[in-house]
């Protein structure tokens, strides 16, 4: 028995001993030695799939990067474009980043770039009348500029630059290899460009863009390297902190789920990429993608105010609606549109409308018209577009007297008709029309119809009853019965002194 116990240890230290042994072995063939995770990720395959992925990172990856150091709004959805509420008159940093790996750009190194940053408009209606819409603000506020560079706390900029006809943009040059940093305030509140004050939540958006630019052979910063912007709303003084505070309470109230929605609220903004700011001035009006408007232009945007010489907006001289010109067809080029803006007195959106057929305008709503050229003449421009004609307060049909014409009766006539004279020639009326029940205006009038110099007519008669002559006043103009027929006739007054009209 002794014997059969001790053959039962030794077999059982030797099962032991080689289940040891192949534990051992299964670690050695599994160790680090053996297989590594860098001789896993040499394989062909996966080689091959990372190189695919490190050229897609490069063709996203941007040179620069530029950093807002103010917090974006809570208040946002997923997958929308950041906001960001700005101070009026606060300055605020934007951190010059160099996002560039190593050898990218070697042309740039060691060299300056300039950077222009600009608030425009994010609505691009409003970027439609930027340039109307600044000229506006700068004759409200004059002296002002949009945007301004706080060069004190500034950091690493160089030679910066305003230009007066460009409120809205500054420029500098700056070393991507330094630290750079540009403060930036803003001094223009986006309830300055709506109809109604109703506050800053109500108020336009705005961009913050900067492009920069390199040199190029001649040593000018024209060559474009990197845009970008952000979308911000600008307040008066500490109504962004009150805004963006509203933001966080409304977003505690919510429920979790709700919150998954929104994206939080970062510290600082980040620019993302975007176009470059077109320079021309024509940029606006091509068949780019992304047409907007320039701020070089000198021309100014002010509502136009007829001559008051002219005999009326819809009817001058003989009737003929000749100021407002023939309606515009859908079938009119582009010159012809252009010129028919210029006979209509719009001169003003000439350029703006410089690639607009007859069609395109027509296709113009109300609406769209008034967001375009202001309330004013988006009005004027939409009733031009549908021949809305102003009615007279009073229409009278007049014919001057030929030397050997008989007298005829005050009786209703069609324009162009009448008696016929002692010779058989016929007594050809003249259509006037008054928008004012004056008795100047009938005296201009007159004289415009006629060719008749206005200031040569000292006074308008009424011939009366046994042919005295009865001063024409206002109040007798406003008894005019509508559509009545006069004959008249010239006579010079006392000492060669002008004329007198004598209405019969």
């Amino acid at each position: 028995m002794a014997w059969v116990l001790k053959m039962d240890e030794v077999i059982e230290s030797g099962l032991v001993h080689d289940f040891d042994s192949s534990l051992s072995g299964i670690g050695q063939e599994l160790g680090a030695g053996a297989y590594s995770m860098s001789d896993v990720l040499a394989l062909p395959i996966f080689k091959q799939e990372d190189s695919s992925l490190s050229l897609d990172g490069e063709a996203k990856h941007p040179p620069f990067q530029y950093v807002m150091c103010a917090a974006t709004s809570p208040a946002v959805k997923l997958h929308d474009e950041t906001l960001t509420y700005l101070n009026q008159g606060q300055s605020y940093e934007i951190r010059m980043l160099d996002n560039r790996k190593m050898g990218d750009m070697p042309e740039i190194s060691g060299k300056l770039v300039k950077s222009i940053i600009r608030v425009v408009f994010h609505d691009r209606r409003l970027q439609y009348t930027e340039h109307q819409q600044l000229e506006g603000w700068k004759w409200n506020r004059p002296g002002d500029r949009l945007l301004d560079l706080d060069i004190p706390m500034s950091v690493g900029i160089i030679d910066t630059r305003t230009n007066p006809s460009q409120l809205n943009a500054v420029e500098f040059l700056w070393d991507p290899a330094k630290r750079t940093s540009a403060f930036i305030q803003v001094h223009c509140i986006s309830t300055e460009f709506t109809p109604r004050k109703h506050g800053g939540e109500k108020g336009v958006p705005f961009r913050i863009q900067v492009d920069t630019f390199k040199q190029n052979e001649n040593g000018e910063y024209t060559d474009h390297l990197h845009s970008a912007s952000c979308q911000i709303k600008v307040f008066k003084p500490k109504g962004a902190d009150r805004k963006q505070k509203t933001d966080r309470e409304k977003m505690e109230k919510r429920t979790a789920h709700e919150k998954e929605k929104y994206q939080p609220s970062y510290d600082t903004t980040i620019l993302t990429e975007c176009s470059p700011w077109p320079d021309t001035p024509t940029a606006y009006v091509n068949n780019s993608p992304s047409p907007a408007p320039t701020f070089t232009s000198s021309q100014q945007s002010t509502c136009s105010i007829p001559d008051s010489n002219s005999s009326s907006p819809n009817h001058q001289g003989d009737g003929v609606a000749q100021v407002s010109g023939e309606q515009i067809q859908p079938s009119a080029t582009t010159q012809e549109t252009q010129q028919w803006l210029l006979k209509n007195r719009f001169s003003s959106y000439t350029r703006l409308f410089s690639n607009f057929s007859g069609a395109d305008l027509l296709k113009l709503t109300k609406e769209d018209l008034v967001q375009i050229c202001g309330a004013a003449d988006g009005i004027r421009l939409y009733n031009s577009l549908k021949s809305r004609s102003v009615r007279p307060r009073l229409t009278i049909y007049v014919c001057q007297e030929q030397p050997n014409s008989t007298v005829l009766q005050e009786q209703p006539q069609a324009a162009g008709s009448g008696g016929e004279n002692g010779s058989g020639t016929p007594c050809v009326y003249h259509a006037i029309y008054l928008e004012e029940m004056v008795a100047s205006e009938v005296a201009r009038k007159l004289a415009s119809v006629f060719n008749i110099p206005f200031h040569q007519i000292n006074q308008v008669y009424r011939q009366g009853p046994t042919g005295i002559h009865i001063l024409v006043s206002d109040q007798m103009v406003q008894n005019f019965q509508d559509e009545s027929c006069f004959l008249f006739s010239t006579v010079k007054a006392e000492n060669n002194d002008g004329i007198h009209i004598i209405l019969k």
